[in-house]
């Protein structure tokens, strides 16, 4: 038996080899129909008892950019006005609630009740997991994506989740890049620096 056919170069270049971190964006839209089949491609990725932990606000209009510009760093302020529209990732801290229906094997509910850490740990993994399906998803739709870091969590969780059950993990700006203003990209670490094969 031999392993599948691996996707095409061009794939691979949109997805990882040619695809690039972008901070600025032309004036092109993103519609409600894209984002729709954005979430239907995201929703797929594999998540630790299919918790599923992440929620996304996408952010598009100037209200809520209004809102949310004043948490950036001020680096991170223009990108975010100009992308078509910037998500927060967040975290459901009571992601087990969905257990029940999400992961009938068993019920793994309990488990996570009872246990604090284990909930935190297990939504903050899955749910970065879940937002680099994102970046790959959008990618793959034709889109370009600048996820970011550089925001006061606290003022963003103010601002769009003011009953706590939720909380940000990280940003991601989508759009169409522009690329004039993309930085040379940077070195990677090779194998024998970031990996081994035991």
């Amino acid at each position: 038996m031999s392993l599948p056919a691996p996707l095409s170069d061009a794939a691979l270049d949109r997805l990882f080899l040619q695809a690039r971190t972008v901070h600025a964006f032309q004036p092109v839209a993103v519609d409600d129909a894209l984002i729709h089949r954005l979430y239907d491609l995201v929703k797929w990725g594999p998540t630790a008892f299919n918790a599923q932990p992440a929620r996304y606000v996408f952010v598009r209009s100037a209200e809520a950019k209004d809102q949310l510009l004043p948490a950036l760093s001020s680096g991170n302020q223009k990108q975010t006005r100009a992308a078509a529209v910037t998500v927060i990732v967040a975290l459901d801290t009571a992601f087990q609630q969905h257990l029940p229906a999400q992961f009938p094997a068993y019920d793994a509910k309990p488990l996570f009740d009872g246990n604090p850490a284990l909930r935190e740990t297990t939504a903050l993994r899955n749910a970065s997991l879940q937002g680099a399906y994102l970046i790959l998803a959008a990618r793959a739709l034709g889109l370009d994506a600048g996820p970011q870091s550089g925001f006061d969590a606290a003022k963003v969780d103010a601002a769009f989740f003011p009953d706590g059950r939720w909380k940000s993990n990280f940003l991601v700006n989508l759009g169409v890049a522009d690329h004039a203003g993309t930085f040379a990209r940077g070195p990677r670490l090779s194998f024998d620096e970031a990996a081994r094969i035991v």
